[in-house]
């Protein structure tokens, strides 16, 4: 039997049943961790406590991406219904930038600027405000000598382009046709399998996502039919 391969339709199910037998090992994991900040075996010192609440931060981690790759194979699957309903493009933006993760070292602005007037889309709200704030956290965490990170929304035509970078890049797709741009690279370190979820939920709603022109080093431009 040939060895299934990222093109072969199996490894959805092969992917969704490694993340199950991770997930159920760490979750036994997690309650040994609570039992020992409770201090269920006995008293925990100072030093003690922090390193078990790293520990902890690891295993958040780790349950994040487990999570991220279990919608994944969901989504692949086709086993993901989207509930689109009458939504405002603008209140989506604003809620995927207040729910941004904190940057460990510099944390970079994100400013929100858009067009006048109604910004009406059919959307499943959280699963694309939650796309939304995916991509512009994957932006910022490569912009970190930036000064600020711009989402701009502006109307082209029969669609929304949702524009994301610093001043520069935003200009910089001005100059080309979005026909033009690059791919853009949902697999990227640090940030697990969040951009790959993303990109699938944009397609979901009929957008397209692409990379700055080349030169530009991070970005992205989304493109969501109105």
């Amino acid at each position: 039997m040939p060895e299934p391969t990222a093109t072969d339709p199996r490894w959805p199910e092969l992917f969704s049943v490694m993340v199950h037998d991770i997930r159920t090992p760490m979750t036994v994991i997690n309650g040994y961790l609570d039992m020992l900040l409770k201090e269920r075996f006995g008293p925990v010192n100072d030093k003690q406590r922090h390193l078990l609440q790293e520990i902890r931060k690891q295993y958040i981690k780790v349950y994040g991406i487990l999570a991220d790759g279990s919608e994944l194979t969901s989504i692949e699957r086709g086993r993901v219904t989207y509930t689109r309903k009458p939504a405002d493009l603008h209140q989506l933006l604003r809620t995927a930038i207040e729910q941004l993760p904190p940057q460990p070292d510099r944390e970079v602005p994100v400013e929100l600027e858009t067009s006048p007037g109604d910004a009406s889309i059919d959307a499943d709200a959280p699963r694309l405000t939650k796309a939304f704030s995916s991509i512009i956290a994957g932006v910022r965490r490569e912009a970190v000598m930036a000064d600020r990170l711009v989402v701009r929304e502006q109307r082209s035509g029969t669609e929304y382009q949702i524009r994301i970078g610093d001043d520069e890049t935003i200009a910089s797709f001005d100059n080309v046709s979005i026909a033009d741009l690059p791919m853009f690279d949902e697999w990227r370190g640090g940030v697990g399998m969040t951009l790959a979820v993303a990109r699938r939920i944009l397609n979901g709603h009929d957008a397209r996502i692409a990379a700055p022109p080349e030169g530009r080093k991070t970005g992205a431009v989304i493109l969501l039919p109105r």
